[in-house]
């Protein structure tokens, strides 16, 4: 999956810190990430020497924006939080960061999306949501805080349960309503008050219509383009196998045998949905 690093880990232990040249800095523009793509398509992001010869023309330019996030792979990342701009070389270019999921460059596309989970939450807490003061960011820990009232605003993460649902040597793929050409599981956000058991089978129940059993809990996965942790969970069919599909939520919903899994849906050592497709397809839940 994204998050299993060819080597090195993700350091995410907040410290105030200043870049220096060659630090890594994520630029955003809106849900675009500013990246380079050398001969081999390998995705590369610009360094601080880079970016500090471009960001004194960017709207609103004030070295404050420049935030630490972690370090990966022993190279320390920083956001820009203000909006990207221009830049003055044409060896960089804005993509947009769901395009970015690939395996070459899976270490990177890890940090972007981590990065992106992070930016998001800078930028939704600017001001506290309890007296509408600014707010100021910790010193020691990450966690934004209001000098006015006190209110202590963490990083969101939002619990969601991917679900592969099984009947015998079957596991059920879905297509949704927003894109109808890539497979997938069921899926879906945990709910205030429920267990993530709970979970699993009211969003079954709810999006193809089945009762579900012996539901185990698999693998977590941070999903940072959502701002999600997703929970992976095997179940099996509890009674009648024929789904009923919420079509606002699902376009098709069909079951395929092991050995006869689509292209479509195999595994791209990104996600956690892709890694389960090809667990159950090997015989090992």
């Amino acid at each position: 999956m994204i998050q299993d690093l060819d080597f090195g880990y993700l350091d995410n232990h907040y410290t105030k810190q200043t870049p220096i040249d060659g630090d890594i800095v994520i630029c955003i523009k809106g849900k675009d990430v500013l990246v380079f793509r050398d001969e081999n398509n390998s995705l590369i992001l610009p360094t601080w020497k880079e970016v500090k010869c471009w960001c004194d023309s960017w709207p609103n330019w004030i070295e404050e924006k420049i935030q630490y996030v972690f370090t990966l792979q022993g190279k320390k990342y920083f956001l820009w939080l203000g909006q990207a701009g221009e830049y003055k070389d044409d060896k960089y270019s804005y993509e947009p960061v769901m395009n970015l999921r690939q395996r070459k460059s899976k270490n990177i596309c890890f940090g972007i999306m981590t990065a992106w989970h992070l930016y998001n939450w800078y930028s939704s807490n600017l001001f506290c949501g309890k007296c509408a003061s600014k707010t100021v960011h910790d010193e020691r820990e990450r966690m934004m805080r209001c000098p006015k009232c006190g209110n202590m605003i963490f990083p969101r993460i939002n619990p969601a349960a991917i679900i592969g649902i099984t009947s015998g040597d079957k596991i059920m793929l879905v297509t949704h309503s927003a894109n109808t050409t890539r497979y997938g599981l069921v899926a879906g956000f945990i709910e205030i008050g429920e267990t993530a058991e709970e979970a699993v089978a009211r969003e079954v129940m709810e999006e193809v219509g089945l009762k579900v059993k012996n539901i185990r809990y698999y693998k977590s996965q941070p999903w940072g383009v959502a701002g999600n942790l997703s929970l992976g969970y095997f179940c099996d069919v509890d009674g009648d196998d024929m789904p009923n599909i919420d079509e606002n939520e699902i376009a098709t919903a069909t079951w395929h045998r092991r050995g006869e899994i689509p292209e479509g849906a195999k595994d791209d050592g990104i996600s956690l949905t892709r890694e389960m497709i090809r667990v159950f397809d090997e015989g090992n839940m």
